[in-house]
């Protein structure tokens, strides 16, 4: 991965970017919330939300790089700071929508490449990606999600076969494509690393309309 050789520069320059495109989200209004049937499964879908899921093992900061703490600590944090944010349609579980998380390995990298810094402790990375303000984490966040839709993955697979562009929450759009097998998401970053899909944390929350997928990296909104 990329590292600037002036780590502060390269740090605000990403925060002034990250917080100019949170400025598209004034327009946004609240995310769309489309419940048409995204396939033909058997049995009707689940109701149960990702905000449910993501908060099942409790709301502590650990040792498991492989798990999801950070992101749900954003999503609380910008749900507690603006309880009207688009951020909540991952709490409202009859809306369709499909999310892509990045795990607490992936937060720890994005710090180190925004900052020179490498932090093991979960919540020293989250309170560094916090300084940049909520509703930078809110743009990043709904970057992440997919609204109106349910996409399992054999969906996601068979998308990145025919390179689709998703239409993310935040405004912005994500490209799928495959690369030796692996479902890789094209962000508005081309300078990084592009995420990828992990094949042990697929199809989270299936059978319910909302469904979410690991991914190994953070999406970024903007080109830093």
């Amino acid at each position: 991965m990329h590292h600037s050789t002036s780590k502060a520069p390269r740090r605000r320059r990403a925060a002034g970017m990250l917080a100019a495109a949170a400025v598209g989200l004034a327009t946004l209004g609240t995310a769309p919330a489309a419940d048409a049937d995204e396939g033909s499964d058997r049995a009707a879908p689940g109701n149960r939300s990702l905000a449910k899921v993501l908060g099942a093992d409790g709301t502590s900061f650990d040792k498991k790089a492989r798990d999801f703490d950070i992101v749900e600590a954003a999503v609380l944090a910008v749900l507690e700071a603006k309880p009207d944010s688009p951020v909540g349609l991952l709490t409202k579980g009859r809306q369709r929508l499909t999310a892509f998380i990045p795990t607490d390995a992936a937060f720890r990298a994005l710090v180190a490449d925004l900052t020179g810094q490498t932090y093991h402790r979960e919540r020293r990375v989250f309170t560094t990606l916090a300084s940049v303000g909520i509703d930078t984490i809110e743009t990043v966040l709904l970057y992440h999600v997919v609204p109106g839709r349910t996409l399992g993955s054999g969906k996601v697979v068979a998308a990145a076969e025919e390179r689709a562009e998703l239409d993310m929450a935040s405004g912005g759009t994500v490209t799928l494509r495959l690369d030796r097998g692996k479902v890789v998401l094209v962000d508005a970053d081309t300078d990084d690393r592009n995420p990828r899909v992990i094949r042990h944390a697929l199809d989270i929350n299936k059978g319910n309309k909302q469904v979410a997928h690991g991914i190994d990296r953070v999406l970024r909104p903007v080109d830093l």
